[in-house]
């Protein structure tokens, strides 16, 4: 059994991801969040995507030169006797599977809203994913310190295009020149206009289990870059936010103050010390406590594995840990022992789904820019791809290499990267490809006729996965049509 100071350790954790649409404003309020924690003296300024003074989360060189955030970071603090662990999440829609998995490792969400435009497409989707998992979420409406929206047509659109009920916590004394101050409404509504409190009083109060079902949106009025109406949002959050919740493996559910260690690998990161060319596996622990130095059971190998080297983080800074608790994310080096989705547990066998692969919407293929450097070049290849961000297939065809990603962006950094990181030239050249859905069959003898009659449009993935490229989507449905006995899949889970 935990010891009674093992079950606290766990409840004071809150681990939770902050979401947005790209510019909302979401890395500037990580870091602002992590001022008030302690954990860092100076924030980064970051305005107009102009990186003055590079944000703590925003650590890989590319996001620097773009200031944008394509990799989610891990940070932890303590605050209020709490332990906060945030996963600030790319905003960019190109990276939207790396955000959909990191929300598969946290307990609560907070999302932030650019009061001049209102919920936007990007959030819009996020919110699909909290919904499917009943995540509870709060929301912050950034920027006040400008001109945008009425706050009441905000907490309408916010109602309408996520579907959630809200309830504002604070409120605010103006907008754009107006604004200096965000204030918690019970506790001051001398301090509201009479009509203006009428107007609030038309919402419900706020309901702790309507907010942790995630029928509840907690709504919280401020300007990150100002520091208006951070600390109000962070002190509701610690106490109202909850502690790790159970999570479903597909042998049962997962308690977190269950004594024997349970943990999945939601993402790795090749290269977090450039120097060291390393691989960062992080594990979302999900239930009791994990070890260093102690043999944990690998189930997708296996095998018995120890680390002498867990990390936690604080953006790029890492810390070697003695131990970790249930909501907790560890950073486990990787040498090529782990993919997205691998369990490591005290001996019990145990799989946590939900952290698929998509189809890709995008495709192109890989040639080697410099022939000195193949090596080099492969190596950079295959650990960018266990990160799942992009995905690798290879022609059964022709045996040439194909990356798939689900936007342009993504081609972008991997060739930055491959060059700055890895020492190696890539070019790249247009295919015309509509889409990869992975096949499986129960009729071997339709399975082979398949594969032999579509030779021309037939892939492996990196598992050695058959995949189905179709270049159109007539002759995707076609195939459908003709092949009733093979079942196409649209991800990588089934």
């Amino acid at each position: 059994m935990l010891s009674n100071t093992e079950q606290q350790e766990i409840l004071k954790r809150r681990t939770f991801a902050i979401i947005s649409h790209p510019d909302a404003g979401k890395t500037t309020l990580t870091e602002k969040l992590l001022l008030y924690g302690g954990a860092i003296h100076v924030a980064g300024a970051v305005k107009s995507n102009k990186i003055r003074k590079t944000a703590t989360s925003d650590w890989m060189e590319i996001e620097k030169q773009r200031g944008i955030s394509v990799a989610t970071s891990v940070m932890g603090f303590d605050y209020n006797n709490y332990h906060i662990n945030i996963l600030d999440t790319p905003g960019h829609q190109d990276f939207a599977e790396d955000t959909f998995r990191t929300l598969t490792a946290v307990d609560s969400v907070i999302i932030v809203i650019d009061s001049a435009k209102g919920v936007e497409t990007q959030t819009r989707r996020l919110m699909e994913v909290c919904r499917m998992r009943k995540t509870p979420v709060m929301v912050f409406m950034n920027k006040m310190d400008r001109e945008g929206k009425d706050p009441f047509d905000l907490m309408d659109d916010v109602e309408k295009e996520l579907g959630i009920h809200v309830t504002p916590i604070t409120w605010t004394d103006g907008q754009g020149l107006k604004f200096n101050r965000s204030f918690v409404i019970k506790n001051n509504e001398s301090a509201i206009a009479p009509e203006t409190n009428d107007l609030l009083s038309c919402y419900p109060a706020f309901d702790k289990a309507a907010y942790l079902a995630g029928d509840l949106a907690p709504v919280f009025f401020g300007s990150a870059y100002k520091t208006v109406g951070v600390q109000e949002l962070l002190d509701f959050f610690v106490a109202n936010a909850p502690s790790p919740r159970p999570v479903e493996a597909i042998e049962r559910q997962v308690d977190p103050m269950e004594d024997a260690f349970t943990g999945f690998c939601f993402k790795i990161h090749a290269n977090m010390d450039p120097n060291h060319r390393s691989c960062i596996a992080f594990f979302k622990i999900c239930s009791g406590k994990f070890e260093r130095n102690t043999y944990y059971k690998h189930v997708g190998k296996n095998q018995q594995m120890r680390f002498s080297a867990p990390t936690c983080f604080m953006a790029q800074k890492k810390e070697t840990v003695d131990e970790a608790y249930a909501g907790d994310i560890v950073g486990l080096p990787d040498t090529g022992n782990f993919k997205i989705g691998d369990t490591l547990t005290s001996g019990e066998n145990l799989h946590f789904k939900g952290l698929p692969s998509f189809s890709p919407e995008m495709f192109k293929y890989i040639e080697n820019a410099d022939p000195m450097k193949q090596k080099q070049l492969d190596k950079g290849v295959h650990q960018l791809m266990d990160e799942g961000v992009a995905q690798l297939f290879v022609s059964q065809l022709n045996g040439r290499k194909i990356i798939g990603t689900v936007g342009q962006l993504q081609f972008e950094v991997i060739q930055y990267r491959l060059e700055h990181e890895y020492n190696a030239k890539c070019r790249w050249e247009n295919m015309a490809m509509y889409k990869a859905c992975w096949i499986e069959s129960d009729d071997a003898e339709e399975l082979r006729m398949f594969k032999m009659r579509k030779a021309q449009y037939m892939a492996t993935d990196k598992e050695g996965r058959d995949v189905f490229m179709a270049d159109s989507a007539y002759v995707l449905n076609m195939a459908q049509n003709d092949y009733k006995h093979i079942k196409f899949h649209f991800t990588s889970e089934f």
